[in-house]
């Protein structure tokens, strides 16, 4: 253990449906589909199991051809055949030890996610008898009895690192005191199986409510090594990022999801967000807002994420063959990206912007700008400022009674001088226009007041590169428009940047005398 902080930046790989396989082993063969999961970014995959994998011996005896041939998938057979000919004839349980076992080849972590019960997509908004404990296929004591298995199973693999206990409790049944009852012996299942990964516990009403944890401790024998999750997708609340302003729903839901589950982060516990996801066509404008707000929430919170999801086309998903899955990365053949754009900004989220082991600086500020993915940064001494990677960000300190960023160890403050023009530093800092406050709804436009007493924001230019002052947009409640550019986020970090050329010492200097 070296103490040093390794960020969980996964893809969720489904492998709990019917065929009880990892999706896309019959178009390209599992090692070139490790490699693309590492090429892409992720050092971890959230991989997706249904109980009765690991205690329905009928079931996980079945070769991978003799679930194929149940639901008379033989082209899929032929495919797997020929990218996968070694695990064709192999017990179902077999394979997804293979799967584990080729991600650690590829030196990609492994999340174990008990994601249902009885094989099958998830999830019913009305009932698929997986939602809670006591339905028709959860049985609280054989899940223990799964979770114990696995746990014991991948005991000796080192590159699985977690257990998720269970994917999204919803339902009419669901309650607190069965939460606390069932996961807390969850929990002590697998922590006694296996000592040495990390307990990963969801919350209720489709893992986006944990509220409760604020008043009713979780209690544990052991310590550590507990991690709580949260899933947020934009259709949860219909269609309001597009109908709705963008400033209003995100201040709301983004507030809201600090108030259910993002408050743990402050009382020190690791918070896994471990579903998240918008249709990778990049058409949907309801998606498309969406993930700018939570893109800023993550970085404000430095959360641990796996995106859904990793494979674009299913064996069988809900009675339909080879079905397209527009949320995936990988396109439906499994051999290429679907959206680089939208990639980079999702893998932006690898950067930890805190954490132990990391090289130290002090307490500072930097600014995400979630729509590139990017932070401001100062590539030389006298050129603009820009956006680009957050490892090289400018440390700021922002002082809140004055309302000032500057730059740290140095007497420069961020200044708007016109409109249309570069933000500026400047060593004077006493006018209207260098003093800086989070406006609208949304807490992410960043505004100041002109010398012309206008009132205007942080931007960037046309080529998403040069960080300039503007007239702020969509502040007032109009739904047609698009905040995103302006959208800048103010993020803690105690991570010393890497900062260019002879600037660098110059801040080297500065961190040492201060």
């Amino acid at each position: 253990m070296s103490g040093k902080r390794v960020k969980l930046s996964c893809v969720n790989w489904v492998s709990h449906l019917e065929l009880v396989l990892a999706e896309g082993l019959n178009k390209q063969p599992i090692e070139a589909i490790v490699g693309r999961i590492s090429s892409m970014g992720f050092n971890c995959v959230r991989l997706t199991w249904p109980v009765y994998l690991a205690t329905n011996n009928s079931l996980a005896s079945l070769t991978v051809r003799q679930s194929f041939q149940r639901y008379g998938l033989y082209e899929a057979i032929a495919g797997i055949e020929a990218n996968n000919p070694s695990i064709i004839d192999i017990p179902l349980i077999k394979a997804y030890q293979g799967v584990v076992s080729e991600l650690g080849k590829g030196k990609v972590m492994v999340i174990l996610d008990n994601h249902v019960s009885k094989p099958s997509w998830c999830c019913n908004n009305k009932s698929d008898g997986n939602g809670f404990f006591g339905e028709e296929y959860f049985d609280p004591d054989l899940w223990i009895d799964g979770l114990t298995r696995m746990a014991t199973l991948f005991k000796g693999d080192t590159n699985v690192v977690g257990m998720s206990l269970r994917n999204e409790l919803r339902g009419p049944r669901q309650n607190e005191d069965d939460w606390y009852k069932y996961m807390q012996k969850g929990a002590e299942a697998v922590h006694s199986a296996n000592p040495h990964v990390l307990v990963i516990i969801l919350g209720l009403n489709y893992d986006t409510h944990l509220s409760f944890l604020r008043n009713r401790p979780f209690e544990l024998t052991f310590s550590g090594k507990l991690v709580f999750e949260v899933h947020w997708y934009s259709f949860v609340d219909s269609k309001a990022w597009e109908s709705e302003n963008a400033n209003k729903v995100c201040g709301l839901v983004g507030n809201n999801m600090k108030r259910e589950s993002g408050f743990l982060v402050k009382k020190g516990f690791p918070l896994f967000f471990s579903e998240f996801g918008v249709d990778q066509r990049g058409t949907n404008e309801n998606d498309n807002r969406y993930l700018n707000c939570a893109l800023a929430v993550a970085a404000e919170l430095d959360l641990d994420w796996a995106l859904w999801t990793l494979g674009g086309s299913y064996y069988y998903r809900e009675g339909v063959v080879g079905l397209n899955e527009y949320y995936a990365v990988l396109n439906y053949n499994f051999d290429g990206i679907r959206n680089a754009t939208l990639l980079h900004k999702i893998i932006s989220l690898t950067y930890s912007f805190q954490g132990p082991g990391l090289s130290r600086s002090r307490p500072h500020k930097v600014i995400f700008h979630p729509a590139s993915g990017l932070c401001i940064v100062r590539k030389s001494q006298l050129g603009p400022l820009s956006l680009g990677p957050c490892s090289s960000s400018v440390a700021w300190h922002y002082s809140r009674d004055e309302n000032i960023l500057t730059m740290r160890g140095t007497p420069l403050c961020l200044r708007a001088l016109d409109q249309g023009k570069p933000a500026q530093l400047s060593e004077h800092c006493k006018g209207f226009d260098s003093k800086w406050k989070p406006i609208s709804e949304s807490k992410l436009h960043l505004s100041t007041t002109t010398g012309k007493n206008d009132t205007v924001c942080l931007d960037v230019d046309s080529a998403n590169e040069v960080v300039i002052i503007n007239t702020c947009h969509c502040v007032s409640r109009h739904s047609s428009c698009d905040p995103s550019r302006q959208w800048f986020k103010l993020v803690h970090s105690t991570r010393k940047p890497k900062l260019f050329g002879s600037f660098s010492d110059s801040f080297d200097y500065y961190d040492s005398k201060s």
